[in-house]
């Protein structure tokens, strides 16, 4: 395995198939990085770009559950996502749909592995799945590497201070 100073997420888009698979490792034992996807005050400390804020309507990360949320920017709604949570396995895995509203057609079945690795340190695999190459291109297109990157930065201080508090 290679050693690296600063986290890299790897991004790829299936020439063959309309996927984007993201995988990220983080320096926290996977029940941490699974609380900070499921638990709204922390998800809206890091997902997404540094530019952009997150007003929450619903956050409900279950079987069945589901969420809403719209991207605010200096207080103005910039974007709307929601989705509906199909299966949740603790600390394992979450399937959800996602949808931007601004985009109707251009809604993903996502699935997130949450793999624990040895020395207390979580790899996130991610698999987006898009109905054609045109919803993938405009979602790749949309600013998403910058916004996974800065927000997996962000990830990466909110789970040190969940580590710290366990201390």
């Amino acid at each position: 395995m290679t050693t690296h100073t600063t986290p890299e997420t790897l991004i790829e888009a299936d020439p063959d198939v309309p996927t984007v698979r993201m995988v990220r490792e983080f320096d926290a034992p996977r029940e941490l990085v699974f609380r900070a996807h499921v638990e709204p005050d922390l998800v809206k400390q890091w997902m997404g770009p540094d530019s952009i804020g997150m007003d929450i309507d619903v956050w409900d990360i279950r079987t069945g559950g589901g969420y809403r949320y719209t991207a605010t920017r200096e207080g103005e709604a910039v974007a709307h996502f929601y989705g509906a949570v199909h299966r949740v396995d603790e600390n394992e895995k979450i399937v959800q749909t996602f949808g931007f509203e601004e985009m109707p057609d251009a809604v993903s079945l996502d699935t997130l592995v949450f793999v624990e690795l040895p020395g207390g340190r979580t790899r996130l695999e991610a698999l987006s799945v898009v109905y054609d190459f045109e919803s993938r291109a405009g979602m790749l297109a949309s600013g998403m590497e910058v916004g996974v990157n800065e927000g997996y930065a962000a990830l990466d201080r909110v789970l040190a201070g969940l580590a710290e508090e366990r201390a």
